[in-house]
């Protein structure tokens, strides 16, 4: 058993974290490829016409409005503050950074340490980043286990057991922390902030107002893309495999935003009596269509590059300065 301890020690290593999620992301989305082929990824891809486009473009404009706005509340509580229009700013180029880099969540941490910076207090931004995406899937997934349940007809018994089962993990992963004492500091201490964060009821209430726009704005948008492919569901139906598609996408383990969204789109087709190349289809419609919609994004890092030129000169950019 002399093998366990080096195995244990490459499994901690920084080099193996970073990049077992991409790596993961790829198997997923080679077995997607193996299992569906490549025509229902060309069909999505060339599902996009003008009006789809133009839709996407203003539903991730008002979602990332209500995304920034929600951020900002919590930033504020925190102590960390941030005008709107920097928020809103700030937001685009994360969700770039998000869709373009491994992961999903680079971008956010690209938020965080450049609010941090410039509010001076990079722990409390990087807690109301955390808290901000933390309420986001809170909402998302309270939505998605509320539509499935009044649907669950449309689906069958496979969905609901595997919701049931992901709800047991999460409570054994809590239990587990709070187990250990050092696990039960980290609650004690997290919980404390996130109460700060969201606790008062105004807050709370223009929390749940923002998450209730941005997922509005986004089953709106998988329906638009699945309308682009041909697709034609029943609304509830529509929703809640929107919804699921969202949870999918929020699995950090993906490769610019590809690989497990696809896999439960695929998946959650075929519990509803489709097809999993339609579910493919549909998901490469809405990953295109997303990532079209934020492009401002990269306008943004320009815009940022070029100010932080004219600030700090060439040695900003690698260059060198005289003195």
């Amino acid at each position: 058993m002399t093998w366990f301890p080096q195995a244990a020690a490459v499994l901690r290593s920084r080099r193996v974290r970073v990049w077992a999620r991409p790596i993961a992301g790829a198997a997923i989305l080679a077995a997607v490829v193996w299992r569906v082929g490549a025509e229902p990824f060309a069909r999505g891809l060339l599902s996009m016409d003008v009006s789809s486009v133009a839709s996407a473009v203003g539903l991730i404009a008002v979602a990332t409005a209500a995304s920034a706005w929600r951020w900002r509340v919590i930033a504020q509580r925190l102590g960390a503050h941030i005008s709107l229009p920097n928020a809103i700013a700030s937001y685009y180029r994360s969700q770039f950074l998000n869709a373009v880099l491994p992961g999903g969540v680079l971008g956010d941490v690209h938020r965080a340490v450049t609010h941090g910076t410039d509010a001076g207090s990079l722990a409390q931004a990087a807690r109301a980043v955390a808290i901000e995406r933390l309420t986001g899937q809170v909402a998302l997934a309270a939505a998605t286990a509320a539509v499935v349940l009044w649907t669950a007809p449309a689906f069958g018994p496979t969905v609901l057991v595997v919701m049931a089962i992901a709800v047991a993990v999460v409570a054994l992963l809590i239990g587990a922390m709070t187990l250990a004492h050092r696990g039960r500091g980290i609650i004690r201490r997290e919980w404390a902030h996130l109460r700060k964060g969201v606790g008062s009821g105004g807050a709370l209430a223009q929390i749940a107002a923002s998450s209730a726009a941005v997922l509005a704005c986004h089953v709106t948008l998988f329906a638009v893309a699945a309308s682009a492919v041909g697709m034609r569901l029943p609304i509830p139906q529509l929703i809640g495999i929107s919804l699921v598609a969202l949870l999918g996408a929020a699995i950090p383990t993906n490769i610019a935003g590809w690989g497990p969204r696809e896999g439960v789109v695929g998946w959650v087709f075929h519990t509803a009596g489709l097809t999993a190349a339609a579910g493919v289809a549909a998901s490469t419609a809405f990953g295109l269509l997303v990532l079209i919609a934020v492009v401002p994004g990269a306008f943004v890092m320009l815009v940022s590059a070029l100010r932080g030129r004219r600030t700090h000169g060439p040695a900003a950019f690698g260059g060198t300065q005289t003195p």
